[in-house]
């Protein structure tokens, strides 16, 4: 079973129906102990890091999300859920993020692009991973952010996008797992990147 962590942020139904159309077995929760159960996690998420860090905390699962990924499991992160997995993030002040992976988030602010990204742009696949197999060089998926992750090991990141500046689009350490895009709303290179995550 997939568990996908309800925390009031997040199109959550269309993640779980991508999961399930992908092959997998999916369910939105915010019990903790469905979380731990779960043999995957994914943390999805739209809004502000503050408010994605509450969230979690109002709903007792930020020791949940931690203990997924010092377990092994595969832990996936979208947009938001990747920011989160962060130190921390400068969107509306510092903010602490769960510190799974070192490193922190920005804003965009390089001139003569439009913030935030909404819309379609290329992922340059930096190494290869079981993540990305089968997904091409340049592959269009689609972004909707203000902020971008920076990781403090360049080893962590599997794909990066140009918008401004080159991002890190993907990031994987072990386990846990991010993907800046969103997958769901990424037509069928989205539902392949899905199902290769539910297949690992």
């Amino acid at each position: 079973m997939i568990t996908v962590i309800n925390y009031g942020l997040g199109n959550l139904h269309s993640v779980e129906k991508a999961i399930a159309y992908a092959g997998g077995d999916a369910k939105v929760t915010d019990d903790p102990e469905m979380i731990l159960k779960a043999d995957k996690v994914v943390l999805p998420g739209v809004g502000a890091f503050a408010d994605g860090m509450k969230g979690l905390a109002a709903r007792g699962v930020v020791s949940s999300v931690k203990e997924t990924a010092l377990s092994g499991k595969p832990l996936l992160g979208i947009c938001l859920g990747m920011q989160l997995f962060f130190e921390a993030s400068e969107e509306d002040g510092h903010h602490e993020g769960l510190g799974l992976l070192k490193g922190k988030v920005k804003a965009f602010d390089q001139p003569g692009i439009k913030i935030p990204q909404i819309g379609w742009n290329q992922l340059e696949i930096d190494k290869p991973s079981r993540l990305m197999q089968e997904i091409q060089q340049g592959s269009y998926v689609y972004f909707n952010h203000g902020y971008y992750c920076i990781p403090e090991d360049v080893s962590d990141i599997l794909t990066t996008t140009w918008y401004g500046v080159r991002f890190a689009s993907t990031v994987q350490r072990e386990n846990v797992i991010g993907v800046q895009f969103h997958p769901e709303k990424s037509q069928q290179i989205g539902l392949k990147i899905i199902r290769n995550f539910v297949e690992l």
